[in-house]
């Protein structure tokens, strides 16, 4: 499970057939289908390394239905990663950080079940948000939450791909606590870095702005 964002480790059909797609899958509890990176508007592409990176966040209560829990109404962001290799040779993600960077510059890890948990326990009875934990937690290392329900969540959508093999696409989510932000997207963006290939060497780090989401979202509402 890759953790933060800053974990070490380490989507043309009618409207009604999408509408009913999504009601589908909203039901199931099921992770959307995975479509390449470029299909999303808030992306960044490396063409000399052929790799894509997308983050959609799922900032609307229509679509983090799919979810078990409300997120949302703990201040809990959803948000979507999705990586694709368009080269010959696989992506490791297993030393990858991948954080929620804010306006103001400051990061933000992804939470752990247990995290999440805590702070809708804390919310619920009028207190602020927590901090995360550290050190780091490790992809894979999945502490237990009393919460059935986010157990599950985490364990049906989180992102949890340590390898993205040549020519394929690997998505999943991680969820931030941005409790304590009035518009948590404006002006902030997911920060991607220490991906390698595989001869182990770095890749350029991927910061990609969440306005490109707004801006998308705002022309499709108009």
């Amino acid at each position: 499970m890759i953790k933060s964002s800053t974990m070490s480790f380490l989507r043309t059909t009618p409207l009604f057939l999408l509408g009913l797609t999504f009601t589908a899958l909203a039901s199931d509890h099921t992770p959307p289908p995975v479509q390449p990176a470029t299909a999303f508007a808030a992306v960044e592409a490396h063409d000399d390394e052929k790799v894509v990176i997308a983050a959609e966040p799922y900032d609307t209560r229509e679509k983090q239905s799919i979810f078990r829990v409300d997120y949302l109404a703990h201040g809990v962001m959803p948000i979507r990663l999705i990586v694709t290799n368009n080269g010959e040779r696989p992506i490791h993600l297993s030393e990858a950080r991948i954080l929620f960077l804010t306006a103001a510059g400051d990061k933000i890890q992804a939470a752990e079940p247990e995290d999440v948990e805590r702070l809708m326990t804390r919310k619920e009875r009028g207190g602020g948000s927590i901090p995360m934990p550290s050190p780091i937690p490790k992809i894979k290392l999945k502490p237990k939450a009393s919460n059935k329900e986010i157990e599950q969540d985490f364990n049906t959508f989180e992102y949890s791909s340590l390898t993205v093999a040549p020519h394929s696409t690997c998505a999943g989510f991680l969820f931030y606590d941005v409790s304590g932000l009035d518009h948590p997207l404006v002006g902030a963006s997911l920060l991607v870095r220490k991906l390698r290939d595989a001869g182990g060497n770095e890749l350029y780090d991927f910061e990609i702005p969440f306005e490109k989401y707004l801006k998308s979202k705002s022309s499709q509402m108009n």
